[in-house]
């Protein structure tokens, strides 16, 4: 039986975006590698179209990450350096806070990360697990462990002045 890609992608794609601005960290960019996710997956009948779309995601966004370090070097190469220094400007309260949170994301370990944003992009736990390679009885032991780990992270990236102070008793 044939793949109804329509379906699909209705079903998916506001979950699939989500789990690609988490990666990249670009609202306009998760939505081009979106769109690209289900231009790749259209020639293919999948036995689980959800999880082969998210796995050509995944995938789309380490190559997307990867091309972005290798520009930024060029950039910094041909800009003598001064390419960090121009085009600073003030971010806004959300840019600086999702910053935040993608540095608390980086210090996961990359299972742990996937794992969080799988069920953050509304996988359950056995899609969890087939994705991830992982026994489904693992995941939520992984899950809490990496939500434990990623507010500790939240709490050592954030500068201390912007940390709740602990009431005196």
């Amino acid at each position: 039986m044939r793949v109804d890609w329509a379906v699909v992608y209705r079903e998916t794609y506001a979950d699939l975006v989500r789990f690609l601005h988490r990666k990249v960290w670009d609202a306009d960019q998760a939505q081009d590698l979106a769109q690209e996710t289900f231009v790749r997956a259209l020639d293919h009948d999948p036995e689980n179209p959800r999880a082969f779309v998210f796995t050509i995601a995944a995938n789309l966004a380490r190559d997307e990450a990867r091309a972005a370090i290798r520009r930024k070097k060029h950039l910094t190469l041909m800009a003598g350096g001064a390419a960090e220094a121009a085009g600073a400007a003030e971010a806004t309260e959300e840019n600086e806070r999702a910053d935040t949170v993608r540095r608390a994301l980086d210090e996961l370990s990359e299972r742990d990360r996937e794992v969080l944003l799988l069920w953050d992009a509304g996988f359950d736990y056995g899609e969890i697990a087939r994705q991830t390679g992982l026994s489904p009885g693992a995941i939520g032991t992984t899950l809490a462990r990496a939500r434990r780990k990623l507010v500790e992270a939240y709490q050592a990236v954030v500068p201390e002045a912007e940390q709740p102070r602990k009431k005196q008793v």
